[in-house]
């Protein structure tokens, strides 16, 4: 029997559940150089409240080390409606739960209002039938922005109110982090 972990007041299985997110080390805006992305910190908490298994989207072509060199490559990218190509980052376990999530937690810094192209190439690349999506970003002021509605639009399927914090918060403030992630996860549950 799989290990039931306390989630907003009920239980998710772990096998029904998975976190999928993108995030970005070296050098950031606000940040300063990091070796673990302000996302990747806010889906440490997820699991570690959840119990769902990660996975990480990693473009197959890294973004630059250095912050404005970063900053050319998904402009350009932006502009030319890219889909870059990804990898899935986890273990076997992870990669098994992705194709059997009800839900997936979907996690990403947002970049001039948006999500990183990288993660349209993710979700217009899989058939999210009967699946859930939580979001949840990093940011410097905009928000979930639009994202959201991107989501649905793409994958057709039920997105649940989004958390977002900013990327200082995420990277530094262990405290903040734990306790909106656990707000957030009492306000979405079903």
């Amino acid at each position: 029997m799989a290990t039931q972990h306390a989630f907003a007041g009920g239980t998710v299985n772990p096998s029904n559940a998975v976190i999928a997110y993108f995030s970005r080390t070296g050098e950031n805006y606000a940040v300063g150089e990091i070796e673990i992305g302000n996302t990747a910190n806010v889906a440490a908490e997820i699991t570690r409240r959840t119990g769902a298994p990660t996975i990480e989207i990693t473009p197959v072509e890294p973004y630059p080390h250095v912050y404005d060199e970063a900053v050319a490559q998904a402009t350009a990218e932006r502009k030319g409606h890219a889909r870059p190509p990804f990898t899935l980052q986890g273990d076997t376990a992870a990669h098994a739960a992705l194709e059997h999530a009800s839900t997936v937690f979907l996690g990403y810094p947002i970049w001039w209002s948006d999500m990183p192209m990288p993660v349209y190439t993710f979700l217009e690349s899989r058939d999210w039938t009967g699946v859930t999506i939580a979001p949840f970003c990093t940011h410097e002021g905009s928000g979930l922005a639009d994202t959201a509605s991107s989501i649905a639009r793409i994958t057709g399927t039920t997105v649940l109110d989004g958390l977002e914090l900013r990327g200082a918060t995420a990277q530094y403030d262990v405290v903040a982090v734990s306790s909106s992630v656990k707000d957030w996860l009492m306000a979405i549950r079903r």
